[in-house]
């Protein structure tokens, strides 16, 4: 199993100064430490879950490109970005751009988005589920052709392309990794087994259940389950001391026989780079055999 780290806040001790020297600190650590992938949240508010909306929060791909030239191994992604944020080509255009600069070190993690609170705010326009979700097929369609090199018309569910030219190409062959997340059985799970490398699902009591609608869906697709990569989200503390390791290795266990290959998740006070190194030290050496 694969640790990724996802950093889900920003408001470390310093303020607005020194959330740039924090975070190139914690990306160079999980860089160098083993993490496989960083990640963070595609949102302009912090979400309710984690705080009021009014903490520090940073534009995601502005953030990814911060961190490409911090680190040098870990693969860069979105968990997960809101497809109706940013229009299909533009989504296409920055993910190459992530991938060209990092060295091949970028993916697509995408959704279909939730958070219309934030995004009335902001006045950004956000469409009923079902266009969404229009959009988002657009999106995956759009991406896979441009990654192709095919500069052909492509006329989406909601959305003309007259020319998908994208110069440069992403170095990543045949294509950066598509990730989807959402847990949705009939739309979200669906659109994995069609297009994606991998899905990614909270560690909810229905993730059996899930999987199961997965497989389904690729017998449908006529795609090879085995070939997409299960993520789950997963909130790491370790402890002031590292005396949840244990437990955490053991909770991770049962997730790899339930057949997912990534944990990723918050690692609680990850400023303070400690938590990331025990876990660098005790649990990723632990769980990579599983």
């Amino acid at each position: 199993m694969k640790i990724g780290l996802q950093i889900p806040s920003f408001t470390w001790p310093g303020g607005p100064t020194q959330i740039g020297p924090t975070l190139a600190k914690i990306a160079r650590t999980a860089d160098q430490s083993g993490f496989d992938l960083i990640g963070v949240m595609d949102h302009f508010f912090q979400i309710q879950s984690l705080g009021p909306p009014e903490q520090e929060m940073l534009e995601a791909y502005t953030t990814l490109g911060y961190l490409a030239a911090n680190t040098s191994r870990a693969r860069l992604v979105t968990i997960v970005t809101g497809a109706v944020y940013r229009y299909p080509g533009v989504i296409a255009k920055i993910v190459t751009t992530l991938d060209v600069l990092s060295g091949g070190r970028g993916m697509l993690g995408i959704g279909a988005g939730w958070n219309e609170y934030e995004a009335k705010s902001l006045g950004i326009p956000f469409p009923p589920v079902p266009e969404r979700f229009d959009w988002l097929e657009d999106t995956l369609r759009l991406c896979l052709q441009m990654w192709k090199g095919d500069e052909s018309r492509l006329e989406g569910k909601k959305f003309v392309f007259e020319r998908p030219l994208n110069s440069p190409q992403s170095i990543t062959r045949p294509h950066p990794p598509i990730m989807i997340g959402g847990m949705g059985e009939q739309k979200t799970l669906r659109l994995v087994a069609r297009y994606a490398d991998a899905c990614n699902l909270f560690p909810t009591p229905e993730l059996a259940h899930k999987l199961d609608v997965l497989k389904r869906h690729c017998e449908r697709e006529k795609r090879n389950y085995d070939d997409i990569e299960k993520t789950t989200m997963y909130r790491f503390d370790v402890g002031e001391r590292g005396e949840n390791v244990g437990q955490i290795v053991e909770q991770l266990r049962g997730l790899s026989r339930m057949g997912f290959s990534t944990a990723m998740g918050g690692v609680k006070d990850v400023w303070k780079i400690t938590p990331l190194e025990i876990i660098s030290r005790e649990i990723i050496p632990a769980v990579a055999a599983f």
